[in-house]
C-alpha cells in the first residue's frame, strides 16, 4: 500500500489557469487531488463539516457512509496524511474537523 505524504500547497500558489505552473507543482496538486477525488472521501469531507461545531467523532461515521469501521478508518487516515483534516483523540474516541487553511489553499488554487 502507497502512503500519500502531507501535502504542501505554497500559500502563493495562483489558479492553475492564469499561470503556467511547474512540474514539482503538478505533482503536488496531483497528489491533492488524488486524495479528494475519492467519492467516500468527499462525502468524509462534508459529513464531517456538517457536523455541530464542525468536528465529528469517528464512531458517528460509519453508519452515514454504510462501511466499516476499518474502511472508514483508512480514509481517514490517508485525508488525515495529506494534511485535510485534523485528529484529536479524546479517551477512546477520535474526533476528526476539516483543516480549513489547506482545503482553501487548494481550492484558491483551483478556482
Amino acid at each position: 500500500m502507497k502512503t500519500i505524504a502531507t501535502i504542501e500547497v505554497a500559500a502563493s500558489c495562483t489558479p492553475i489557469l492564469q499561470e503556467v505552473i511547474d512540474a514539482g507543482e503538478a505533482e503536488r496538486l496531483a497528489a491533492a487531488l488524488k486524495v479528494i477525488a475519492d467519492p467516500t472521501r468527499l462525502r468524509l469531507l462534508s459529513l464531517i463539516q456538517a457536523q455541530p461545531g464542525g468536528e465529528a467523532c469517528q464512531c458517528n461515521l460509519t453508519e452515514p457512509l454504510g462501511l466499516s469501521q476499518p474502511t472508514v478508518s483508512h480514509h481517514l487516515r490517508v485525508l488525515r496524511e495529506a494534511g485535510l483534516i485534523e485528529r484529536e483523540q479524546r479517551g477512546n474516541w477520535a474526533y476528526y474537523r476539516i483543516a480549513q487553511d489547506r482545503l482553501a489553499m487548494l481550492c484558491g488554487v483551483l478556482c
